[in-house]
């Protein structure tokens, strides 16, 4: 007797480890809540380090080799021969590349099987190649971060588009509630109606070269009115406003928190969290000499202060600005709290 084949739900996530964990984390209490999909994680290799993570909740890994980030910084150490391509050039084969590896890696968990009404794929903002490959496949597309979009569109960007895609503007302004409308364009997918994205839909997918147009005739789908992306972001609305302008299937959901023992670089102390029933029983002499110094700092009694915890996220070589930056804030603000304090006494 031939077993049902599972629904597949298929998550591509790019960029450095914050961009990329909080969707893995999402994977992997997808594969533990719903069985009955097959779900498969698409990322870049320097991030394998999840496998042993994901693998233990039946998520499969899927590596693409392109880095996670490029920078002319590293292009010159890596370039001592000045007949090398400029970086905009190596920039722009490492992104044709990862196109096409992106492809490939969703080829491998489709094949040639016919998609199923429950497949679909989940993206970040720097997997834009997901939406284009979903379109492909006809299976529904989620976007997902943990963070505000971003990127914003140029100034310029609305009036050069209705200038160059009259009747799609007006396809867009024309929508009901809920279709995809102009909040969506301008909000986030506005990337994906630039050249860059237009000429691998068009000559690799054999898609129309802007999303939402007919591949033959490059006019608006106006019988095939999609509704609006679903689009989900893992934080607090107490931290970011949703203002009313946002996409109407854009939802905050709360943070998305890593499982605790995601957060071990040591397998010494990673296994001894799995295998405590109660994490507060762990002893500071039980862990490596890095995690205790760190129970220390964050458990220490004796202090009345309270952490405050400033990530550098992908700032790169800007580090030291930012830096210099936050000091200038410190300073100002117990100049401000000092002033406060003699007005009242």
């Amino acid at each position: 007797m031939e077993t049902e084949p599972k629904p597949r739900a298929v998550f591509m996530a790019f960029g450095t480890k914050g961009d990329v964990f909080p969707l893995a984390a999402i994977a992997a209490a997808l594969a533990s809540d719903q069985k009955h999909y097959h779900v498969v994680f698409i990322s870049h290799a320097e991030h394998q380090n999840l496998i042993y993570h994901l693998k233990a909740k039946n998520v499969s890994y899927i590596s693409v080799p392109t880095p996670s980030v490029l920078s002319a910084h590293q292009f010159d150490a890596i370039s001592d021969d000045p007949k090398s391509p400029s970086f905009a050039m190596y920039k722009m084969k490492i992104k044709t590349e990862h196109k096409q590896e992106c492809l490939s890696a969703v080829a491998k968990v489709f094949g040639d099987d016919p998609c199923l009404k429950g497949d679909f794929i989940v993206i970040n903002f720097f997997a834009l190649e997901g939406w284009s490959i979903a379109e492909l496949y006809q299976i529904q597309c989620v976007v997902a971060a943990p963070y505000v979009v971003s990127y914003s569109a140029p100034s310029s960007f609305e009036r050069c588009f209705k200038k160059e895609f009259p009747l799609l503007y007006r396809y867009f302004h024309e929508a009901y509630a809920n279709d995809v409308c102009w909040n969506d364009v301008i909000h986030w997918m506005w990337p994906l109606f630039t050249e860059e994205w237009g000429t691998w839909r068009s000559e690799c997918l054999h898609l129309g070269s802007l999303p939402f147009t007919d591949p033959v005739t490059n006019l608006p789908m106006w019988h095939m009115r999609k509704k609006s992306p679903l689009l989900l972001y893992g934080f607090s609305k107490e931290i970011v406003e949703c203002p009313g302008y946002w996409p109407s299937n854009a939802h905050v959901c709360g943070f998305w928190f890593l499982p605790l023992e995601w957060q071990f670089s040591c397998s010494r102390c990673r296994e001894m969290l799995s295998s405590t029933s109660s994490k507060c029983s762990i002893k500071k002499s039980e862990l490596c000499a890095n995690h205790a110094d760190l129970q220390s700092f964050l458990m220490d009694e004796s202090s009345s202060r309270l952490s405050i915890f400033i990530g550098l996220s992908s700032i790169g070589r800007q580090v030291l600005n930012f830096l210099l930056c936050i000091n200038t804030c410190l300073l100002l603000t117990f100049w401000l709290v000092s002033c406060f304090m003699n007005h009242i006494s």
